[in-house]
């Protein structure tokens, strides 16, 4: 009798007991789904299922209508909700001190000397050590900042508004690259950066956006898309489209605010040489449009990814601005050199909000030019966004990828459909040193962990009145 060759998938017992007895075995490392328990209970039960149904048509068509445009630049304590004296913002979910990583650490420790809290580095660590200073997530202050993401109240923002549903979402001006905050750079040059964009470039970015009675970013960022933009790593199109269109108004600003000529020039030269300027702005666009869609009761889409560099969270629809939150991953990437994997802190940044909305990874197939950046390639790009369908409830209606037929980007994360398929989303994003005031040393891909989606869901599904 030919003998059989049995697939072990059970534990390690069951293929030593098989070899014993002279049976061919292979292992294959495979796991129920998660979350099965919960997707069995939901989808026996006809009404609890239909409850989620309607709430992710809903949530999803909330998500599709909106449409956004900046309409000014503020002092952040002016205009953020519950930003106070003596609190910083953060990227990412809630964290204190004694867990922030070294990138956010340097970035408060930074924007405390900036805002005059303390007059060194020192002195300010010192301060945020004994909680003399209040961290939050920018997240649950309707804000979102790329990397370390801190926002302190003199800093300028941009206010972005959804003007289908009338929220709104706050977020800095981009700093430019080099030696920046958001990588957690702290020293006198990058304090300087900062005055001078609250002195210099804020005013005249405002006094412009307010003449041209606001810029349409959704516009925008739909173009970009057909110009080889994803909208989180690579915004040299978006960047050019914005200050192309804002151009003359900034111009009769420089008239109208009696800037020096040389303030004005510098201006002008930061905005040209800053590809990433228009990534701020983006941010929050997405966060804009996504806020209209969280707490809608029964429904499974995510409406909010970020990481602070120690933990990744995510916001469910149906548990409103509850975190559900697991370790922040690692990133798969290409290092600058002299540096490597050893080097870089985990995944770091509220810019997964772009991923949220159904840009940054999710559309790496329109943006080939970002591939080699992010140590991927061509094909591997259209891989990830075909990928991403698979776990999300609809196609983008006017983000659209030439490459692909004109399709929509993949929008819509179902925390069910990932619990069942154990696909999780990919992000690109930048690598930040781990320690402090060293900054970006590289880019890459990360799949974020599956945790966040499970309890998200699993909380969700417990909340619902099953009939079984």
């Amino acid at each position: 009798m030919k003998s059989s060759s049995v697939v072990v998938v059970g534990p390690e017992e069951f293929e030593a007991s098989l070899q014993r007895q002279g049976v061919e075995s292979a292992r294959v490392d495979w796991r129920p789904p998660a979350a099965s328990e919960a997707l069995l209970a939901l989808e026996q039960d006809v009404d609890s299922y239909r409850l989620v149904q309607a709430a992710n048509t809903r949530a999803i068509e909330t998500i599709l209508a909106g449409r956004c445009r900046v309409i000014d630049v503020q002092r952040a304590g002016d205009v953020v909700p519950g930003l106070d004296r003596g609190t910083l913002l953060h990227a990412g979910p809630p964290i204190d001190w004694e867990h922030a990583s070294g990138p956010l650490r340097g970035a408060l420790a930074g924007a405390t000397v900036y805002e005059s809290w303390a007059a060194t580095i020192g002195d300010a660590e010192l301060k945020l050590a004994r909680g003399d200073i209040s961290l939050s997530p920018c997240h649950e202050h309707d804000a979102v900042g790329p990397m370390a993401g801190v926002i302190s109240p003199s800093m300028p923002v941009f206010l972005v508004e959804n003007l289908t549903f009338g929220t709104r979402a706050y977020s800095t001006m981009n700093e430019g690259l080099g030696r920046v905050l958001r990588y957690g750079a702290n020293d006198p040059s990058v304090i300087d950066r900062l005055k001078w964009l609250a002195a210099v470039v804020a005013p005249l970015m405002g006094a412009a956006i307010r003449r041209a009675d606001g810029v349409d970013l959704t516009g925008i960022m739909a173009q970009a898309l057909n110009m080889g933009d994803e909208l989180h790593n690579r915004n040299t199109a978006a960047t050019s489209l914005f200050v192309r269109q804002l151009a003359g108004d900034l111009c009769k600003a420089v008239a109208s605010l009696d800037t020096d000529i040389d303030d004005a020039m510098a201006v002008f030269h930061f905005l040209a040489a800053t590809d990433v300027f228009f990534l701020n702005l983006g941010m929050a666009a997405c966060k804009a449009v996504l806020d209209p869609a969280t707490g809608i009761a029964g429904s499974t889409v995510v409406t909010a990814m970020a990481r602070n560099g120690t933990e990744f969270g995510i916001w469910l629809s149906g548990t409103g601005r509850e975190w559900h939150t697991a370790p922040a991953p690692g990133i798969d990437g290409l290092f600058f050199p002299g540096y490597g994997p050893e080097d870089a802190n985990p995944d770091l940044g509220d810019s997964a909000i772009t991923e949220t909305a159904g840009l940054g990874g999710f559309a790496l197939a329109a943006a080939p030019g970002i591939v080699d950046f992010v140590g991927g390639t061509v094909g591997a790009g259209v891989a990830v966004t075909e990928e991403m369908y698979e776990i999300t409830l609809a196609e983008h209606t006017r983000f659209r990828i030439p490459s692909m037929g004109g399709r929509g980007t993949p929008v819509g994360i179902d925390a069910r459909m990932v619990c069942r398929t154990r696909l999780t989303p990919v992000l690109d994003t930048g690598i930040a040193h781990r320690q402090a005031g060293i900054g970006q040393i590289g880019a890459g891909t990360v799949r974020v962990p599956i945790g966040p989606f499970v309890a998200g869901f699993e909380k969700l599904v417990a909340g619902l009145a099953l009939s079984s």
